[in-house]
């Protein structure tokens, strides 16, 4: 495990590379996050990105050790009084120095050359704004792997054939900071998400790289499918979405936390259920790009 001192060495406050502006800020919400967060900024104090990196974690109302162990470990920690994912995300990008804000989640880590890729995406195209990437999750239920793989393949394929990115996650996309004008706080997971993937359209191009995954917990996923596909990705993120933004305020709230113990344990999995689970992924993205195809809500 790596030492708290050396982790403040790669990135924390006092390291010599932020003295100058740095390359990437990477911005993590978080709140009660005391099981995952030393994980998370490991991965990152392992990245073998040799530019500038500050990392911000924004503790937004925690009741346990999260905000202590971000600060033992080097990070910059501020808090967010007002609950909400697009608070937290919206103080820690504010205070962010960096030329490009990486946007992340706390129950998430990296392979040693995640930040590298996303560099080497924008020197070569200079004209982007952004450059977004897939997630896995972590011991994921049997339909999790599959309806992953869909979700971002379809997102990849769009890519390819249009240069257009329907969908972007904020566990995984990088933006230029100047071309950031403030998330939509009225909003809740859909504003952090497909608001921000609009507004980033409206100001240059935006790349999707299949390549570069990150590992999320699959926590979110442990009610089951149907609860995932109806509850989750319907009701709180495609529904709050589109009503809260029409009708200018927040109607329906965030979806709950969820935490279970012993969610790091690999389920067992069923090849007839990772179908069942791929057919179920593909009727979620047909409905999501068909939003994603309404004018202006993408």
């Amino acid at each position: 495990m790596t030492e708290p001192s050396q982790v403040a060495d790669r990135y924390g406050p006092a390291s010599p590379a932020l003295r100058a502006v740095p390359r990437f800020s990477v911005v993590i919400p978080a709140v009660n996050e005391s099981l995952y967060i030393g994980r998370c900024l490991e991965s990152l104090a392992a990245q073998d990105f040799a530019g500038g990196i500050e990392v911000i974690v924004v503790d937004n109302n925690s009741i346990d050790d999260t905000a202590a162990i971000a600060r033992s470990m080097g990070a910059i920690v501020v808090s967010e009084p007002e609950p909400g994912v697009c608070f937290a995300r919206q103080r820690g990008t504010e205070i962010a120095r960096g030329e490009y804000v990486v946007s992340t989640d706390a129950d998430t880590t990296f392979d040693p050359g995640w930040l590298s890729r996303i560099d080497a995406q924008l020197r070569r195209r200079p004209q982007a704004v952004a450059v977004a990437g897939p997630c896995r999750w972590v011991a994921c239920p049997w339909w999790g792997t599959p309806y992953a793989s869909v979700l971002f393949g379809c997102v990849n394929l769009m890519f390819l054939l249009t240069g257009r990115v329907i969908y972007a996650s904020a566990a995984n996309i990088a933006f230029r900071r100047d071309a950031w004008s403030g998330y939509d706080t009225r909003l809740t997971q859909g504003g952090d998400e497909l608001d921000l993937l609009r507004q980033l359209r409206q100001q240059g191009k935006i790349v999707f790289d299949i390549h570069n995954w990150i590992y999320t917990s699959s926590r979110r996923l442990r009610r089951g499918l149907i609860y995932s596909v109806l509850v989750t990705c319907l009701y709180y993120y495609v529904l709050a979405y589109v009503l809260n933004r029409v009708l200018h305020r927040q109607v329906l709230g965030t979806a709950p936390q969820f935490r279970y113990a012993g969610e790091d344990v690999e389920p067992a999995r069923s090849p007839w259920r990772n179908r069942l689970a791929a057919v179920g992924a593909v009727i979620v993205l047909v409905v999501f790009v068909r939003f994603a195809s309404v004018e202006g809500f993408v």
